[in-house]
């Protein structure tokens, strides 16, 4: 990996669904740019290899045990991050998954499921680190940072992805009052929607005939590189941001235009 372009030497980061995908490799990113990381998944055998290789290469970071979907495992590894590293001041909503299935097919179990993961899991990880910023004096120090992972769903429409898709505008929309709520308490918070990108979530798909003619229906054919993702990302976590919030940021090399 590159040398990151903004650094966040002193920062305590906790990221979300940081197994695979985005979230492990912002995990690298992070640890790279100089944050002590903590990494939060279901799948801590996972997270635990990641860590692993933070650690290999001199940063610093910790698996922890985290479903976002139980108030308490969130308010659980939070406890054991606080006593791991200290105070959380930057957090990366990451965690979320697909339901794939038109809207007269898709059972209200797999709706469920996708709201509890992707909207409310986001909306609790926000709300208990922000709570703890706060406690912890952000107000004066102003070093609060939230970044929500959306999606260019949010924008653009398709076939059988109308809940993800929802649930991730409302995402975007809750970044901007949570944003309005915070902004005298030292948190800035802010929302970055990926375009699609190959990762664990859509590999199956993108790799079938369907998938790769949506690739070439983009205008320039490709999927987003996941690298792309670096600077925004390590911007809005950093100190470089400080004036920054309630803002949404586009990265997906103009797919859904």
């Amino acid at each position: 990996m590159s040398t990151p372009r903004y650094s966040l030497d002193g920062r305590v980061a906790l990221i979300t669904g940081a197994s695979s995908g985005i979230g492990a490799h912002l995990a690298h990113l992070f640890g790279a740019a100089g944050a002590k990381v903590m990494l939060g998944a279901r799948r801590t055998d996972r997270t635990e290899g990641v860590a692993e290789a933070i650690r290999a290469a001199g940063g610093q970071a910790h698996a922890l045990a985290l479903d976002v979907t139980d108030e308490a495992s969130i308010i659980a590894a939070y406890d054991e991050a606080e006593s791991t590293f200290g105070t959380i001041d930057t957090i990366i909503a990451n965690a979320g998954l697909s339901k794939a299935g038109r809207s007269t097919d898709l059972p209200v179990s797999d709706i469920q499921t996708l709201t509890d993961t992707n909207f409310i899991g986001a909306y609790l990880t926000a709300r208990e680190g922000a709570k703890r910023l706060i406690a912890s004096g952000s107000k004066d120090t102003g070093n609060g940072r939230i970044v929500l992972v959306g999606s260019i769903t949010s924008f653009a429409h398709a076939n059988g992805d109308a809940a993800y898709a929802a649930l991730k505008a409302g995402l975007a929309h809750l970044g901007r009052n949570f944003a309005r709520e915070w902004v005298r308490q030292g948190i800035n918070v802010n929302t970055i929607h990926p375009g699609y990108i190959d990762t664990e979530i859509n590999a199956d798909w993108m790799h079938t005939d369907a998938g790769q003619a949506m690739v070439n229906s983009f205008h320039r054919r490709r999927l987003t590189s996941i690298d792309a993702l670096n600077d925004p990302m390590l911007f809005f976590s950093s100190d470089a941001s400080a004036q920054i919030t309630g803002a949404e940021l586009i990265i997906d090399d103009g797919q859904w235009l």
